[in-house]
């Protein structure tokens, strides 16, 4: 009933404080459709505080009334878990609570619940950074604006999953314009009207490359890091490949 619920609100406030498009939603669909047999994993960019769940608001109504197509994901604790109240919310809400920096890591319970969750069907998102991080903030390399690393927790979960499930990058734009980050209280609470915005999904990604990364990975913990950091390295590529496609020059140019 809460995810329901809160898409309605998402759905109501995306068309009534903004104006959206999307594109590649067959993709998603497609994807949900066999999500009872495989997993589905979606991973994009994290730009803004109302990126989840308001990006949500795209999906047809029709799948907030099954939980296996209503997606899991991580949430931090010292955000949203802060009390009994919030706590419950976004448990109900299908967020794992994760626990960053000391105490955390990538062996943690939400990690595991989410190869879990994998394992039985469901859809788990990703915010892969880990944290919001706006596109002005991007690092350079070679004096070119790169998507910051993935976490390699989502390494962890994709060789861990016991069937490759199926793999979908997502891009988001202008949810920084609707929430930009570094304003003072209580404007950093109030998005800005009027913004456009745009959800892209991309097509699934051929699992043969993660297969092959998997099915070669070796023994030892070094070895398994190695191979970690690669599938990790591997679903970024298409995030980053996807938003180069979607913005233009926005990857390409230096960030101001």
């Amino acid at each position: 009933m809460i995810p329901l619920c809160i898409h309605s609100i998402c759905k109501i406030a995306l068309h009534s404080i903004s104006s959206v498009s999307v594109q590649g939603l067959p993709h998603l669909q497609a994807a949900l459709s066999t999500a009872r047999t495989t997993g589905l994993v979606t991973l994009a960019n994290h730009i803004s505080t109302l990126d989840d769940p308001l990006a949500w608001g795209v999906l047809p109504t029709r799948l907030f009334f099954d939980s296996r197509t209503i997606r899991w994901t991580l949430g931090a604790s010292e955000i949203m878990f802060t009390n009994p109240f919030f706590s419950s919310f976004f448990r109900r809400g299908q967020v794992l609570e994760t626990f960053r920096g000391k105490g955390g890591g990538i062996y943690q319970p939400s990690v595991d619940a989410a190869i879990d969750k994998l394992n039985h069907g469901n859809w788990v998102h990703f915010f892969g950074e880990g944290k919001i991080n706006q596109p002005n903030t991007y690092p350079q390399c070679d004096g070119v604006a790169r998507l910051p690393r993935f976490k390699w927790g989502v390494g962890r979960v994709l060789m861990e999953a016991s069937t490759m499930p199926v793999i979908i990058p997502m891009w988001l734009s202008g949810f920084d314009t609707l929430m930009p980050e570094g304003r003072s209280f209580p404007y950093n609470y109030l998005p800005r009207l009027g913004k456009h915005l745009s959800v892209t999904f991309g097509e699934p990604l051929d699992p043969r490359e993660i297969e092959a990364l998997r099915s070669n990975a070796g023994q030892t913990d070094a070895e398994i890091a190695e191979t970690r950091i690669a599938v990790t390295a591997a679903v970024h590529r298409a995030v980053e490949a996807l938003g180069r496609s979607v913005s233009g020059d926005l990857l390409r140019r230096t960030p101001e």
